[in-house]
């Protein structure tokens, strides 16, 4: 069991400091876990070392898009060489049990949760003194919160997946929490965490001040999500978690402080000097522009060789391949192609790149220390899985309605104009395909595209299979599409928590 009580050891020494934009940590050995929690500013501490650990970037910081962008259609890789061996197995859809970046993130989700846990077991000990209750709840909520959008990246790459929800205090415990539970039941802690996490003072959205930090919108809009997830996925109660979903995704969207998505142009919603009052950002992961430490990466990563678009440091390789697939499927007038990709034409790299996280300025200067955040969740997201939702649930004019609005602002024809084109209709010819396809361009580089597929394809497999086989492999970089079958909709159990105990930690079928 020495993943977990490698956990155990590390979440008992951790101790965090003081800090407003939830970056910064003190030396995690300074004192054990026993003497802790004493104050309302070590539980604060606390609670925000959980959002230091979904920051790194082998969780779901700003360069964890291997673990999806990757496992999707959207981008892939021109190398398989090297370093870049072990990452290309995911585009590839060769990974291995044994594959050291996928066994990173399972630690880093279970970190995560580790800290969770610690927090959730300590906090409502009467000993604490708060300058205001309401305080105390505050912080469960973001505990509450940030454990289950853990679980929900776990239990939707791995399926059955452990679940511990109290911070475990000996090695027993340990080894009694170590066996993998069915994931209908994962689903239903999450449901569980988040609706006990609405149950605080945290605000509809968090002011500038709090940006980093966890609001209602997001609570109810991964609610809403986890829903819609979970009538896509499961084989039970489809229409009744659909009808929450949309309960959910509506108490989301009623948050906004805009009208309509159009009145937000796509390109503020990315830019750093508006990253703190941009109304259409509801969760994301800060980072701090010109600091060595805690800066942002994603510009100057993605830029390729002899580009300037991105930042001012110059680019050594290729940046972030994007898949032909995805910029042959932008539609034509659609501003969010030239906003999010660039070809670019030199003799070291001929390929299309991102260009969507940009920080060209003064401030991030030649190191490229970017002020980029990384957004986890916004209201074009609620908006398109309000059109998604309502599709399932038959009311074809609502979804369309919530479809449009982002049409709209990309420049595009309604639906219904679209529609009766004939390349439009015979390229998406169902109203779930179109969505599909708009979540696509609009949420590109988001995180988002591997879960849209899994929701769209894998309650039947083989449609997941066949999805992927019908594409030109020649749009899809150097990846053998020929590899997917029906074991790719989850992930291997990493092969080091298999190996303690295969009866417990059962591997997942295929691998």
């Amino acid at each position: 069991m020495k993943k977990f009580s490698f956990l155990l050891i590390i979440a008992i020494a951790l101790v965090f400091s003081s800090c407003s934009d939830y970056l910064e940590v003190e030396n995690p050995n300074a004192i054990t876990s026993n003497k802790f929690f004493s104050s309302e500013i070590d539980v604060q501490k606390a609670v925000a070392g959980i959002y230091v650990a979904i920051r790194s970037n082998s969780c779901l910081g700003e360069t964890s898009d291997l673990y999806s962008e990757e496992r999707s259609d959207n981008t892939g890789r021109l190398d398989n060489q090297s370093n870049a061996g072990t990452p290309f197995q995911f585009t590839n859809f060769t990974l291995v049990p044994t594959n050291p970046e996928m066994t990173g993130h399972w630690n880093a989700l279970y970190a995560v949760l580790s800290r969770a846990n610690y927090v959730l077991s300590n906090i409502d000990n009467t000993a604490i003194r708060f300058t205001d209750e309401k305080n105390r709840a505050i912080y469960k909520s973001e505990a509450l919160f940030l454990r289950a959008l853990a679980y929900f990246h776990l239990v939707r790459k791995w399926g059955d997946v452990p679940m511990v929800t109290e911070f475990p205090t000996s090695y027993d415990d340990i080894v009694a929490a170590t066996y993998r539970v069915e994931k209908g039941l994962v689903y239903q802690q999450i449901v569980t965490d988040l609706t006990n996490a609405l149950n605080s003072d945290l605000p509809n959205i968090q002011s500038a001040a709090g940006k980093g930090r966890t609001c209602k919108a997001a609570i109810n809009g991964l609610l809403g999500q986890v829903y819609l997830t979970m009538g896509s996925v499961l084989a039970n109660d489809n229409q009744a978690n659909f009808a929450k979903a949309k309960q959910y995704l509506d108490a989301a969207y009623a948050t906004r402080t805009f009208g309509q998505l159009l009145e937000i142009p796509y390109a503020d919603v990315f830019d750093v000097n508006k990253k703190n009052i941009c109304p259409e950002i509801i969760f994301q992961i800060v980072y701090k522009q010109g600091d060595q430490n805690y800066y942002s990466n994603v510009a100057y990563r993605n830029q390729s060789i002899g580009e300037t678009i991105n930042s001012k440091r110059a680019s050594t390789g290729q940046g972030t391949y994007v898949n032909p697939d995805l910029v042959n499927d932008y539609e034509t007038g659609d501003i969010r192609k030239d906003f999010s990709v660039k070809w670019a034409d030199n003799a070291k790299a001929k390929a299309w790149f991102i260009t969507k996280y940009r920080d060209a300025s003064d401030a991030s200067g030649a190191n490229g220390y970017g002020g980029n955040d990384f957004i986890l969740m916004r209201y074009a997201d609620i908006i398109l899985m309000l059109a998604e939702v309502n599709e399932k649930l038959g009311n074809t004019t609502e979804a369309i309605s919530y479809l449009n609005q982002a049409r709209s602002r990309a420049g595009l024809p309604d639906y219904a104009t679209s529609n009766a084109d004939a390349a439009y209709h015979n390229k998406y010819p169902t109203l779930k395909l179109a969505i599909l396809h708009e979540r696509r361009s609009e949420l590109a580089f988001e995180n988002n595209r591997l879960f849209d597929l899994l929701r769209a394809f894998s309650a039947n497999p083989q449609e997941f299979v066949s999805y992927f086989k019908s594409k030109n492999a020649a749009d899809y970089g150097i990846s053998n599409l020929n590899n997917v079958t029906t074991k790719d909709i989850y992930f291997p159990i990493p092969f080091d928590e298999s190996k303690l105990d295969p009866e417990k930690m059962y591997q997942n079928p295929g691998y």
